[in-house]
């Protein structure tokens, strides 16, 4: 198997303390800085799985990178650079523990519930007749709690503001920038003939109260795409479609039996699904950004890491 990361454990220059994620390694370091490593690790139901995807990380934070910079002109984010493939460094804020999910398809997890029978996500009301990832008149917004450990729960406008977790002016200033940043990464995967299905975005706010765009966005674990040119037929003659997501990797799961509930036995990963992961994982960095996808050298892919942050923190 080609060179994968999965934990890491640098020793930088004023270092408070370290977090593990899902996916990436969160590095606190002294005068307000997070050092983010994106590792190779996938999670699906809120649950680490046992294999490395290679390139996943390097991808991630690239698409990131990427999508952060087409951005900016409509809200600041957080980060600084990013002086090696798999990491970003920037500026620490204070996180709004909700993710603004935006939905523009039936598809995934509102799908799901929508075959249950549900008809209300979030507050959000549905139609009856509706087809699997039919697109929406206009696009939802489905808020998450976001968890430190175990799953995030879906939580409703009026619900944040009553628990206090924010003001109306403090909602309504996210949800119209949720809107601006969806209808910008739908226009960009329109440009190379993709649907941004859905995504989600995190925020948080300087000292001075000022609001921040955080985390990833636009990449495949935090968002969902279909392929344009395929989208009608496959709708029509009710086919799924062909997903640049980790979705298509839940649902290899749940055929195999594993949908993250209690008692359920993980299947056995075997080495060519990891490799056809991987290669969506490529498929959508080369179609989301227009550029060939350059593979990192994996020889001694750790300290090449840690040597690239520590020569950038040298130079600031």
């Amino acid at each position: 198997m080609i060179g994968t990361i999965n934990s890491t454990d640098f020793k930088l220059p004023g270092l408070i303390s370290k977090y593990e994620g899902k996916v990436r390694d969160v590095y606190e370091l002294e005068n307000q800085m997070l050092v983010i490593v994106a590792s190779d690790r996938i999670s699906a139901f809120d649950i680490i799985m046992p294999k490395m995807i290679p390139y996943k990380g390097q991808i991630l934070n690239e698409i990131s990178t990427y999508m952060l910079n087409k951005t900016k002109d409509i809200i600041d984010n957080w980060l600084i650079h990013s002086p090696d493939p798999n990491v970003s460094i920037g500026h620490k804020l204070s996180p709004i523990k909700i993710e603004m999910v935006i939905r523009g398809y039936l598809s995934g997890h509102s799908d799901r519930l929508y075959k249950s029978g549900i008809r209300s996500i979030c507050g959000v009301k549905l139609p009856d007749g509706m087809k699997s990832n039919q697109k929406f008149e206009d696009p939802i917004i489905t808020p998450s709690t976001k968890a430190l450990e175990g799953h995030d729960e879906d939580i409703s406008k009026e619900e944040i503001i009553k628990q206090g977790l924010l003001s109306v002016d403090q909602y309504e200033e996210i949800e119209s920038i949720t809107k601006k940043l969806f209808t910008r990464g739908s226009e960009i995967a329109k440009e190379r003939d993709l649907i941004l299905v859905d995504t989600k975005y995190e925020f948080g706010y300087t000292d001075d109260g000022k609001l921040v765009l955080i985390d990833e966005i636009h990449t495949p674990d935090s968002s969902r795409y279909f392929y344009q040119d395929s989208y009608e037929e496959n709708l029509n003659n009710d086919k799924p479609q062909k997903q640049l997501s980790k979705e298509f990797f839940r649902q290899w799961l749940i055929e195999n039996g594993f949908s993250g509930k209690e008692g359920q036995i993980l299947p056995e990963i075997a080495n060519n699904t990891v490799m056809d992961v991987s290669n969506r994982y490529i498929e959508l960095y080369e179609g989301v950004t227009g550029n060939k996808f350059v593979k990192r050298k994996t020889d001694d892919i750790y300290n090449d890491i840690e040597s690239n942050i520590l020569d950038f923190l040298k130079g600031i």
